[in-house]
């Protein structure tokens, strides 16, 4: 009798993404930078999404390099946030010296061109600012029927006044825009826009903050803790559930929700 084969070994991918808030015109909630995937990427293809992307092998060897006194892995996570923000969206956080429009313009194209920060620093005579990329959470939903899941650690950045140009990549993403995370959820629940689990989660999180300052606060209530949704039975029902101490307000929802958005 032949041997039922091994399942395939699932690939656990490192992966950072970044919450962007900037101060509203206003004087209401932050609002926070989202891109739209486009429909033929193969994770959360057509979902609003925060900036972010893989940590490359790049990333790492920056993080040696620079010498912080972070861990190399979580340097290297920060250093992806950095860089995959400027590439997706154009805008220069995590870094200080001499950054203006045209200047991140350029160093966008380069990065385009070189996929790589370091040469991008160089050129620029920009240094790394990692404490400013600020822990948030790291959300790791592990799925047998996937060939690939995602370890992703979520950070937050502060633009302030948000005076800055931006510009969708057109690649990955469709679209690049502004919005309030209870504007997010709410347009999610008139159907337009489309969210994944995780990132509802963090925009019913992120909607108890009226500022960065508040934000901030919360994240040194709530070190990160890695969150892997758990299935529970609730009245009959099956739920997707996140733990009860990991800061977040609802922390299940019915599964049945969670597939048809």
């Amino acid at each position: 009798m032949s041997e039922t084969p091994a399942p395939p070994a699932q690939a656990e991918i490192p992966a950072a993404t970044v919450v962007v808030f900037r101060n509203s015109a206003a004087a209401g909630p932050p609002e926070l930078l989202m891109v739209t995937r486009s429909r033929t990427m193969s994770f959360a293809g057509g979902a609003a999404v925060f900036p972010g992307g893989r940590v490359d092998e790049a990333d790492f060897e920056l993080a040696a390099a620079i010498g912080s006194p972070l861990d190399n892995d979580e340097a290297a996570h920060r250093i992806a946030a950095v860089r995959e923000t400027l590439e997706e969206t154009g805008l220069a956080i995590g870094l200080t010296g001499v950054i203006d429009a045209d200047r991140a313009v350029k160093a966008r194209a380069m990065l385009l061109e070189t996929q790589a920060l370091a040469p991008v620093l160089t050129a620029m005579d920009w240094r790394l600012d990692l404490d400013s990329i600020l822990p948030f959470a790291r959300w790791f939903p592990k799925n047998e029927r996937l060939s690939r899941i995602f370890d992703t650690r979520f950070y937050l950045a502060d633009l302030g006044t948000g005076a800055v140009d931006i510009a969708v990549d057109a690649t990955e993403n469709t679209k690049l825009y502004w919005i309030t995370a209870q504007g997010a959820l709410d347009a999610a629940a008139r159907n337009d826009l489309s969210i994944i689990y995780p990132t509802r989660r963090n925009l019913e999180r992120l909607a108890q903050f009226p500022d960065f300052a508040a934000a901030s606060a919360d994240c040194a209530r709530f070190p990160v803790q890695t969150i892997t949704p758990h299935m529970a039975e609730r009245d009959g029902q099956r739920w997707l559930c996140i733990p009860e101490d990991a800061g977040y307000p609802v922390t299940g929802e019915p599964l049945e929700n969670v597939l048809r958005g």
